[in-house]
């Protein structure tokens, strides 16, 4: 399973780049471990939402650390992405955790994964479900999964390699079916390997535009709801080949960087990922247009945050110009004094490594609206970047608008 690119700015950022702290230490020892995955079912599984309690178990259980490279290790419990290789990611906990509830996972189904990547996903479903049928692309990731799924006794997981567009049609059909790669529409084969009444959640949409759907089938058709915005790497093979419209690395932009697009049912802001404490307002005081958006946090080291994913090429752009106008009131620093509010961008190279981590502020205390600028200069080997604006584990209240990036020529 590999969601795209984030990570907390208190120790950089990486690859899966959702910008989210964590004070965990290097966890070396099984026990340290142990305490890591304690600490981000409490603080960040739990507090943001989970309530399956099988879910929170089946988190509680999963050694993520086996699925995640070596040299990351230390990582494994930070609520983030990170790469394992080929482009691809091992997905941030919470993200598992939100759609294995979503698929309301029962111990009778049968379940098609579509991107096994490490095969912490599967792993995660394994205790849930009766069966789980998963297929990986990349055939290094598919045998390194089979692999750490055979020595972790995963003997209800059944892992083969191919495109997931076509997925399993000798197992079919599947009870449910989790998408861990975003295609731009939907497969038919995998609508037809759905049974009648059968769930699929998937995320949908354009390659750094995606939207993360619960469907269900019902008289042979799927009927849809948008749970939220998400940012997921591509379905490959053939879902890639057909994908119609692609993103521009020489011209990165902000979408909805003035937030006038009316916030969705669910409350969330349009062409914004992985929502955390945030309020969409529309007041006379904002210095563009009618609307921005405001994130509040009174508990030290709670995340407060959005994000957006770009494409970029550092050959031919040296620089990008971040624009933002801000507000902030009775700013205090978080659990650590890097714990504090600012505009991030971070990144990541073709493999998403990520490359360095650069921010407009910090900003502390009480200001009213003002415009900063600043000038970042971008790696040679950036193609991808993460914008973040939030508070970041800091207190108090900061508010945005008119969030720009303008690429400049190399």
């Amino acid at each position: 399973m590999r969601l795209s690119l984030f990570r907390g700015v208190v120790s950089g950022l990486a690859t899966g780049l959702i910008v989210i702290f964590t004070r965990h230490l290097p966890a070396q020892t099984q026990e340290q471990f142990t305490a890591a995955r304690t600490e981000l079912v409490e603080k960040i599984i739990v507090r943001h939402g989970i309530k399956n309690p099988r879910v929170i178990q089946a988190i509680r259980d999963t050694q993520r650390h086996e699925f995640v490279p070596l040299k990351l290790r230390s990582k494994s419990y930070f609520d983030m992405a990170l790469p394992i290789g080929n482009r691809q990611t091992i997905s941030s906990p919470f993200i598992v955790a939100f759609m294995t509830q979503a698929l309301d996972a029962r111990p009778t189904d049968r379940v098609l994964e579509i991107g096994t990547g490490s095969g912490y996903q599967a792993a995660v479903l394994s205790p849930l479900v009766s069966e789980v049928y998963s297929i990986e692309i990349v055939p290094t990731l598919g045998r390194r999964a089979a692999a750490t799924l055979k020595r972790l006794k995963y003997d209800n997981v059944f892992t083969r390699i191919g495109d997931g567009f076509q997925g399993w049609p000798s197992r079919a059909p599947f009870d449910k079916i989790i998408v861990t790669c975003s295609p731009e529409k939907i497969p038919i084969p995998l609508t037809n390997q759905l049974r009648e009444g059968g769930l699929m959640i998937v995320p949908v949409g354009e390659r750094y535009q995606q939207t993360l759907y619960l469907l269900q089938k019902k008289q042979g058709k799927l009927e849809s709801i948008a749970l939220r915005p998400t940012l997921f790497v591509p379905m490959t093979g053939r879902a890639e080949k057909g994908r119609a419209i692609k993103p521009d690395p020489l011209n990165p932009h902000v979408v909805n960087g003035d937030f006038e697009q009316n916030v969705d049912e669910n409350g969330f802001v349009g062409g914004w990922y992985y929502q955390r404490q945030t309020k969409w307002k529309t007041a006379t005081d904002a210095p563009q247009g009618r609307s921005y958006v405001t994130f509040q946090n009174e508990d030290p080291g709670r995340h407060s945050h959005l994000l957006q994913g770009f494409a970029i090429d550092g050959r031919a752009r040296g620089a990008l110009e971040l624009t933002t106008w801000v507000k902030h009131e009775e700013i205090e620093s978080g659990q650590t004094p890097t714990e504090m509010p600012m505009a991030a961008i971070s990144f990541y190279d073709d493999s998403r490594k990520e490359l360095g981590m650069f921010w407009l502020g910090p900003f502390r205390g009480s200001d009213e609206w003002h415009q900063r600028t600043k000038r970042i200069q971008i790696p040679q080997r950036a193609r991808h970047g993460i914008l973040r604006i939030g508070l970041f584990g800091a207190t108090g209240s900061i508010s945005f608008d008119q969030v720009r990036i303008t690429a400049i020529k190399r």
